[in-house]
């Protein structure tokens, strides 16, 4: 599942996974890790988490998921595969913590900051594809650095055609149909 994007059913209630578009960076049979990528937290990284704005420069924090809401997960676009701390495909990955500010540039291309990130314990995932609460696809840096969070996950349905169409054009509340 490394490097592949997870688009929520539109079965899926809880807040914190509705309409999300998560990126899966690390997966086995420990569990997995991914970043929600649709979720703008409203702030900017410089006033959330200064540290982290000297070394990557201001943008928009991103909600990355319930776990660890206070910890900062750093996915970038890397010149080289091998400078991620975590590669989840080609060449996008998590940042390591202790890049020096002056070489983020140099070893990034695009980066994005999330607070958090979600997490499933041992099997928890593959019980969730079994009940069909997400749909996978293969990620690609263009929809993780995406511009337009607002509409991503219909957006991502979309361009995977056929019955996924319909979803993505499902209203929020379907019973104001």
């Amino acid at each position: 599942m490394r490097g592949q994007l997870l688009i929520a059913s539109p079965a899926i209630l809880d807040p914190n996974f509705r309409r999300a578009v998560i990126l899966i960076g690390h997966h086995d049979e420990q569990g997995a890790l991914g970043v929600v990528i649709n979720r703008p937290a409203g702030t900017s990284v410089a006033d959330a988490a200064p540290p982290v704005a000297e070394m990557i420069g201001d943008g928009e924090l991103h909600l990355g998921g319930p776990v660890m809401p206070e910890a900062v997960v750093i996915v970038a676009e890397f010149q080289r595969p091998e400078d991620a701390a975590i590669l989840a495909f080609d060449n996008v990955g998590v940042l390591a913590t202790d890049t020096p500010a002056e070489q983020v540039g140099e070893k990034t291309t695009r980066i994005r900051a999330f607070a958090g990130h979600a997490g499933w314990s041992a099997g928890q995932l593959d019980e969730e594809m079994e009940r069909a609460d997400w749909v996978v696809t293969p990620a690609n840096a263009d929809t993780v650095f995406a511009d337009d969070l607002e509409k991503l996950w219909a957006t991502v349905l979309t361009q995977l055609g056929g019955s996924y169409e319909l979803l993505a054009r499902m209203p929020d509340d379907p019973s104001l149909n």
